[in-house]
């Protein structure tokens, strides 16, 4: 039987989440998709002194019947952390289709006022009977509209879970070690993280502890001044400049550092709205670290609040960053900005608008993992591209183009090899330095002109190991002409592709935005242990609906083989449509008939108790 859920309730936490955050809604009703929940609350007190919750919302009765369902086996998870879609994400579209009418947008959607967003917690063990199934949407509360966004890259055994809240600005940590149930280790307010606003991306450390990209200016506009000294002026809540924060395993604030240099950016590539006396890039948006080199890097991606502020059409190209910074971490909780680095235009920067050129929009960063190897790749959404430098510890690290996403183009199904505007997100190193695996959206029709037809978006892989094999001292040459970013340049150093996965074929711009590895397999003593060469990969079909490009809501996984060819998992499929891939526009959910959900970012989780 389902248990009362707690009434949903409005909940101040300053300024901004007032501006941003809606007032939370009490639903009811029970769901006839699921007739057997378990509801199980944990709660903490925040900094503001009121109630934070996360409620289990377990199907099928108790944990240990949920895990016993596999013939005794042990079970693998999959996190999808997941926001209520309402009226503010579907009337984008009629905005973007207009001459028209939004009037009568409340009628469209389903559930038009904000509901709970959650944790989904997926079967992903193959061969499992309940493979594919929702066996627990663990849901927040009493924030709503947080945008849930991103979580760490990946997780390891006794990791907590932090989670990023891109409108609430809250970051909360989970405790997934008894999985499928989860539990709240604590939660960040905008008000302990005034320095900054728009979490992002999280990057766990050896210790628990982690760091996080907040992307957008101090909560309040004007002079900001941090704990160690420094002194930034900022136009305020999602604008500029973002910051690093450093929590600790209960999402408490260790540490706040500006991600602004004293002498501001290049004015002419760094614009910023409302202008500020410094002009500044620094939007952090991606973070990975390679602690035995004692070093950070974080990718710029843009001025957060002008990409929701009008969906059709953005005020400037120059609002999208080309920039990557470079940190000395060798004082964990005070990280040192040791080098801001401009990526190249490459052969075709001067064929579209500037928006397109292949150094704009520096949305992630992925370092290198292996002890002899230094360099770090950095990709860009609008620009479609991917960078590398051989050494992220040099005082000015060289970064040079080695890929363009229009490379992949055809092996994807598309008519063109065009990179620009590929909408790229998720880019990440497999741990033994072999791969690179790289999810892309595709090109929306009509982007670069009337009679644009867009591309399909999915997963591709590239093999690095030529790349990587040159060592840190490598110095190029990267992409130099047109031919070579359409086919690539197979020279025998730069990657090459390995496999390609479309998703939604012919269907432009409605692949996925991001992804994440499985470091697990099932060893022979009934355990999971973590791998280096991983063969399958999930992916989620979401950005920002606020932003205009939103997504259908599937989570798709992909299978990869030892050579880094990849298919889509046709056994991964959603326990109610029986199509392939989760569909997260569905009514009912464990926790209530609230209709379709965003799912942002996942995560392959195993309970601690089954992993070794």
């Amino acid at each position: 039987m389902r248990l009362k859920s707690p009434s949903w309730r409005k909940i101040l936490t300053g300024t901004a989440a007032v501006a941003l955050a809606a007032g939370a809604v009490t639903y009811t009703g029970t769901s006839s998709a699921y007739a057997d929940v378990q509801v199980v609350t944990d709660s903490k007190t925040g900094a503001d002194g009121k109630q934070y919750w996360v409620e289990n919302h377990l199907v099928g009765g108790d944990v240990n019947k949920i895990r016993s369902e596999n013939n005794g086996q042990r079970k693998e998870w999959l996190l999808v952390w997941a926001g209520d879609e309402n009226i503010a994400d579907t009337v984008v579209k009629d905005v973007k289709n207009l001459p028209g009418t939004i009037s009568g947008g409340l009628n469209k959607a389903k559930n038009a006022l904000p509901g709970p967003d959650f944790l989904a917690v997926i079967d992903a063990t193959e061969g499992s009977p309940t493979y594919g199934k929702v066996v627990n949407t663990a849901t927040v509360g009493p924030l709503v509209e947080n945008e849930p966004h991103h979580m760490q890259y990946v997780w390891h055994k006794g990791d907590t879970i932090y989670a990023g809240a891109l409108f609430a600005a809250a970051t909360y940590a989970f405790d997934v070690s008894a999985l499928p149930q989860l539990k709240l280790k604590g939660v960040s307010l905008p008000t302990q993280t005034l320095g900054g606003s728009v979490p992002d991306a999280y990057w766990v450390l050896k210790d628990g502890t982690a760091y996080g990209t907040y992307m957008g200016g101090p909560v309040a506009p004007g002079p900001y001044t941090y704990a160690n000294g420094q002194t930034v002026i900022s136009n305020g809540f999602a604008g500029s400049p973002g910051e690093v924060v450093r929590f600790d395993q209960n999402a408490q604030v260790l540490s706040q550092t500006s991600a602004a240099t004293p002498q501001g950016d290049n004015a002419k590539l760094c614009e910023n709205l409302p202008t500020l006396g410094q002009p500044t890039c620094a939007n952090p948006h991606g973070i990975q670290a390679r602690e035995d080199l004692n070093t950070l890097v974080t990718s710029d991606y843009a001025e957060p609040r002008n990409i929701i502020l009008d969906p059709v059409k953005q005020p400037s190209p120059y609002l999208r960053r080309p920039t990557v910074r470079t940190w000395d971490i060798s004082d964990r909780n005070n990280p040192k900005l040791k080098a801001v680095s401009y990526l190249p235009d490459g052969p075709r920067a001067g064929d579209y608008d500037p928006l397109y050129a292949e150094s704009r929009a520096v949305m992630e960063t992925t370092v290198t993992n292996l002890p002899g190897h230094k360099g770090a790749f950095a990709q860009t959404m609008q620009g479609g591209a991917v960078f590398y430098t051989p050494d992220i510890t040099k005082a000015e690290p060289h970064w040079y183009q080695v890929w363009d996403d229009g490379a992949a183009n055809r092996a994807l199904g598309n008519n063109d090899s065009i990179g620009a505007s590929s909408n790229g997100g998720w880019i990440q190193t497999s741990p033994d330095d072999r791969f690179l695996y790289r999810a892309i959206q595709g090109r929306q029709k009509g982007t670069l002109g009337p009679d644009d037809p867009g591309t399909t978006g999915g997963v591709y892989v590239l093999n690095i190991e030529n790349l990587l094999a040159q060592g840190p001292d490598w110095a190029g040459p990267g992409i130099q002409t047109k031919e070579q970013a359409r086919s690539g340049a197979d020279n025998g150093v730069l990657p090459t592709l390995a496999g390609a996965a479309p998703i939604n074929p012919g269907t432009p711009g409605a692949g996925p935005h991001w992804g994440a590895y499985d470091n697990f397999e099932l060893g022979e003593d009934g355990f999971y242990h973590e791998v280096t060469s991983p063969d399958r990969l999930a992916v989620s079909n979401y950005f920002v609906a606020r932003s205009g490009l939103d997504g259908d809501h599937k989570v798709n996984i992909v299978k990869l083989s030892p050579d880094g060819k990849a298919t889509v998992d046709q056994n991964f499929r959603d326990e109610f449509t029986g199509q392939v891939g989760i569909n997260f526009n569905r009514k009912s959910w464990p926790h209530g008939d609230f209709g379709n959900a965003k799912p942002h970012s996942e995560l392959f989780v195993v309970a601690d108790a089954d992993v070794k």
